[in-house]
């Protein structure tokens, strides 16, 4: 969306904002800065980071305030649950509404007038019209210049590689737990650094986080980032799931898309469209104007 209304396809927006939840993969940070580089500063479209904290720091930390992440949990009797997903709405959604309320000149708690809102582009394409949602706040209206083009994702591919963007990654947050199996073999084969330092988190996160612990609130199960519930370095993250090979029939029309599938394409996050709903692939980016 950023480079379609660059190019003037689209109307320019007034804004970008992305959602920085602290933890996201380098390549995320490098493709940002590049973006902003070649295609929003010549443009004249500001890209604006927001953010809450960092959501690993914030999880390890007992004086830190923790919105919980969605951790897998099995439970001394053996069965198995999920704790609550606070993450999104903590890290993406609030940063970007407080942006939202200080652009149009009134910060919270003041109260803004009922003509005054922006339209905030959110990057759902055709394959997820589905997901199309109007805002829960009445000075946000949400559009979808995706679905109203037409796009898919396919083209959406096709139209980034035209750029040479090609190798646009995939936003979330390096240990979120809706990876699937090929997300977390891309973070283990491509980045040393960062499979280490997921898989130290995955270690220090099994009794839940560290403020609940403090508190004497320890959790009753185990909790894990891999939904086998096994130690993430021990997790059977070689096996090719249904859902991947799905997506692959499905999609195995071009082959720069069968090789991003292959990296875990589905593995994407976004405000408005978060995995813990149904699996999106879009990145964070939101755009006012």
């Amino acid at each position: 969306m950023l480079a379609l209304s660059a190019e003037g396809i689209l109307p320019k927006v007034d804004y970008a904002i992305f959602a920085d939840t602290g933890w996201e993969p380098k390549a995320v940070y490098a493709h940002l800065g590049r973006l902003e580089r070649e295609v929003a500063a010549p443009a004249g479209i500001p890209i604006l980071r927001v953010s809450s904290g960092n959501i690993r720091n914030d999880a390890l930390n007992p004086e830190r305030r923790f919105a919980s992440m969605p951790l897998y949990i099995r439970n001394p009797d053996g069965k198995e649950g999920m704790t609550r997903r606070q993450c999104t709405g903590e890290y993406k959604i609030n940063p970007i509404k407080k942006k939202v309320r200080e652009l149009l000149g009134y910060p919270y708690p003041q109260r803004i007038p009922k003509d005054v809102f922006v339209e905030q582009w959110v990057g759902i394409s055709t394959d997820e019209f589905h997901r199309a949602k109007d805002a829960d706040v009445k000075y946000m209206h949400n559009r979808h210049p995706l679905i109203d083009l037409g796009w898919s994702r396919a083209d959406c591919v096709r139209y980034l590689t035209s750029l040479g963007l090609a190798d646009t990654p995939k936003s979330s947050c390096l240990g979120c737990p809706f990876h699937g199996n090929a997300q977390w073999r891309h973070i283990r084969d491509t980045s040393p650094e960062e499979w280490r330092d997921v898989v130290e988190f995955d270690a220090a996160i099994r009794r839940g986080n560290a403020r609940a612990n403090a508190e004497g609130n320890r959790l009753l199960g185990e909790a894990y980032l891999h939904r086998s519930r096994v130690p993430l370095d021990q997790a059977p993250i070689d096996h090719v799931t249904a859902a991947e090979w799905a997506a692959l029939q499905q999609e195995l029309g071009a082959e720069e898309d069968a090789e991003q599938l292959e990296e875990g394409v589905p593995d994407g996050c976004s405000p408005w469209t978060c995995r813990g709903e149904v699996q999106p692939h879009q990145d964070d980016f939101g755009l006012a104007s």
